[in-house]
């Protein structure tokens, strides 16, 4: 993905759950065709919301052993409210299995204003690409290093540039 959804990660338990948000701003390019006339946050990226903050449950909670974790499977997907510009959506995901292969189950969801926008169960797959490529070990390293760079980013309080 060439951009990262979550604003903050605001709390991490590793092995348990993470909480994150969104600030949806006009700015935002995907929302000058959805929709033109009535600017709403699209369904699969409150989705990738939750597979994002999965994502850095995982990697914290394994100590960033794995470069990529991707969705092998959305279940139980159900939408709520609209989120429109200017709203914050609060997220929790809770880790509910994880599996020596690499996968895990997660329980998400999306709220805006006290109100369900999205939740789902989540199947996450975590791997390296040295378990096929050895030659990649070190892309690996530097996808980890970049990650960790990431999450420093995501859990800081006042961010490098950021209001300063």
């Amino acid at each position: 993905m060439r951009f990262n959804l979550l604003d903050r990660i605001t709390a991490m338990t590793a092995g348990k759950s993470v909480q994150a948000v969104k600030n949806l701003t006009l700015g935002e390019e995907y929302l000058a065709d959805h929709f033109p006339t009535f600017p709403v946050m699209p369904g699969v990226l409150m989705l990738q919301t939750l597979v994002e903050a999965g994502s850095w449950l995982l990697r914290v909670t394994n100590d960033f052993r794995h470069s990529l974790v991707v969705l092998r499977e959305a279940k139980n997907v159900k939408y709520g409210t609209f989120m429109e510009p200017g709203r914050q959506m609060h997220i929790t995901v809770d880790l509910l299995a994880q599996e020596e292969s690499g996968l895990a189950t997660l329980k998400g969801k999306g709220e805006v204003g006290g109100q369900t926008t999205v939740s789902a169960r989540l199947v996450l797959f975590q791997y390296n690409l040295k378990d096929t490529r050895p030659e990649c070990a070190s892309v690996d390293q530097r996808l980890i290093d970049h990650l960790r760079d990431v999450y420093a980013f995501l859990t800081s309080a006042n961010p490098v540039g950021i209001g300063s």
